[in-house]
């Protein structure tokens, strides 16, 4: 979220809002939005902005659930963080701690446990029963029980925490791994032999006064923790990201690196700089391409398509503290900015496309800028639904990455009409049908977009451990029907077929190594898929039999009339 102040204590909730309305102040002086820009603004012109704790949407979106901070996380200082998915538990991290949540009904979840353990941001991810927050507040010491010390004195600690969670009711901390100028965000790097997990650590901002953030600080630290001895967990490397800038402003360290690890790829937004990394080499990640945008004034978050060809980056103009959305600021600040991934092997370049913002207006007391979001699994499409701290959550389609269009949103009104209060939503993500939101101070939300472009993700595939900083692939559509198909329907080896509100009459052939996912269907005959690689059937009709010997099946609320055969 913010940048840190070049002072003694480090802790990022001491940045007061107007010292966020300065920062924007000086980013944006002396280059106003221009009158193309301002035009470009495309706020509907029936939209009215919502009143204070009112809740505003576009029709596709339903509210579901609302769990309030409570206890220790209810102040306005105990901002609610990031989020981390594993099975039927939503992991939310706040700058005094985490929360878990029991979302087995998403319609009534619950709280697990709560864990008091201050240090900002508490960015949280989980892997197996390992949970990790980051530390980016300086502290006397690296106890759940410690206290803000300036990072001016050399035992001040700062870094990651692990936690086992292993127990949901009662998470026990076992390590912590001070690193250099602490752990703004982390990502979680699973290692090629499987024995391991790698963390890489984000930070930034370094000062000749901090001794353990000392300029030039162009690196990660990456953290090897054993998995089958957790409590071993080191840094390992440090490497230098940007060799020969000596500690430029811009590139002084990187906010937030997310991976693909199937592709061996990470983008990382690093201030001044959008970066594209070879991480074949776990401890030794390469720079293939290295952007720079004069929209953007600190390049914050990044997200990888399903394909790994297209990235987009946030631009968290203002550190999250200020009102960006209005038409003084226009439609290319503090914006998504698409780029696609062009050439192959050590050859790849990010090349820029478009810039994506919500097309709403908000009020001077509602921070709102680019934040954290996550991809939906929808049938043949690139849809992300994404978090705008109080400009709300926005669900746009950026198949075609010179033309992204928003799908749908909603949005609660300001927290005040008479001062800026930081609130609003700080992520939000997809899991398994619904839309999951961590609101600074609102607490946690559940959501559902009901729409025909987004619905048929449900079938794609169901999450179970799910980091949004460490992207999996789910199933690609090589084709998606939606209409009648007479005479039965053959899917090729290699091949992935997806039925969206189709009708198949006649036989469904499945070859080796093929693929069938179908939503809300009907299909009027058998399907032959022994040996096929997967078939995920969801509120569909088969009036016929199954024969999925071999296959990874998924069948959901649906109705078949013949024998079933799987193993």
């Amino acid at each position: 979220m913010f940048r840190k102040p070049p002072q003694g204590t480090r802790r990022l909730g001491a940045i007061s809002l107007a010292a966020a309305a300065a920062l924007l102040a000086t980013t944006v002086a002396g280059a106003p939005a221009s009158a193309a820009e301002v035009e470009e603004t495309t706020n509907d012109p029936a939209y009215v902005i919502p009143g204070v704790d009112e809740i505003s949407s576009s029709s596709n979106f339903r509210t579901i659930a609302n769990l309030p901070k409570t206890g220790a996380f209810e102040s306005e200082s105990a901002y609610g963080t990031d989020i981390a998915f594993q099975g039927n538990y939503a992991f939310v991290g706040n700058y005094n701690g985490f929360t878990i949540y029991d979302i087995k009904q998403p319609r009534n979840p619950k709280v697990t446990s709560q864990v008091l353990c201050p240090g900002a941001q508490n960015d949280i991810s989980i892997y197996g029963n390992l949970l990790f927050l980051s530390v980016d507040s300086s502290r006397n010491d690296d106890s759940c029980n410690s206290t803000a010390q300036s990072a001016s004195i050399k035992d001040s600690w700062e870094g990651v925490r692990i936690f086992d969670v292993s127990d949901k009711v009662n998470p026990t901390y076992i390590k912590a791994i001070e690193t250099d100028c602490g752990s703004h965000t982390h990502t979680l790097v699973p290692a090629k032999s499987k024995d391991k997990v790698y963390v890489y650590v984000q930070s930034y901002s370094p000062n000749a006064s901090f001794p353990d953030c000392q300029p030039p600080h162009d690196k990660l630290s990456i953290i090897e923790v054993p998995l089958n001895d957790p409590t071993q967990a080191a840094v390992v490397a440090t490497p230098n990201l940007f060799p020969g800038d000596l500690g430029a402003a811009s590139t002084s360290g990187c906010h937030d690196v997310t991976v693909y690890a199937e592709l061996d790829l990470a983008a990382g937004a690093c201030m001044g700089d959008g970066v594209l990394m070879d991480i074949s080499d776990r401890t030794n990640p390469v720079v293939l391409s290295r952007v720079r945008d004069t929209n953007f004034a600190f390049w914050h978050s990044a997200t990888f398509n399903n394909s790994g060809n297209k990235v987009i980056f946030t631009d968290e103009l203002g550190g999250g503290g200020s009102a960006t959305c209005n038409p003084t600021i226009g439609p290319k600040r503090g914006a998504n900015a698409l780029f696609d991934i062009e050439g192959s092997g050590a050859d790849r370049k990010l090349v820029f496309k478009s810039y994506f913002k919500i097309p709403r207006e908000n009020t001077r007391f509602e921070n709102c800028v680019a934040h954290n979001g996550s991809l939906i699994p929808a049938m043949g499409r690139d849809i992300m639904v994404q978090a705008w701290y109080q400009g709300g959550i926005s669900v746009f389609d950026f198949t075609d990455s010179s033309n992204p269009v928003e799908l749908g949103f909603w949005e609660r009104g300001p927290l005040s009409d008479s001062r800026l209060v930081l609130g609003g939503s700080w992520s939000a993500y997809y899991h398994n049908g619904f839309i999951y939101s961590s609101d600074i101070q609102k607490g946690f939300d559940v959501l559902k977009i009901a729409d025909a472009r987004t619905n048929n993700a449900e079938a794609v595939v169901a999450l179970n451990e799910s980091n949004p900083q460490n992207q999996a692939s789910y199933p690609e559509c090589d084709q998606v029907l939606t209409a009648r198909v007479n005479g039965g329907l053959t899917v090729k080896s290699g091949s992935t077929v997806c039925l969206d509100r189709a009708t198949v009459n006649g036989v469904v052939k499945v070859a080796n190594g093929g693929s069938l996912i179908v939503y809300k269907s009907t299909l009027n005959g058998d399907i032959n898929a022994n040996g096929s690689e997967l078939v995920n059937l969801v509120e569909t009709t088969v009036n016929g039999g199954l024969k999925a010997v071999g296959a990874k099946t998924t069948i959901k609320n649906t109705n078949i009339t013949g024998t079933v055969k799987l193993n």
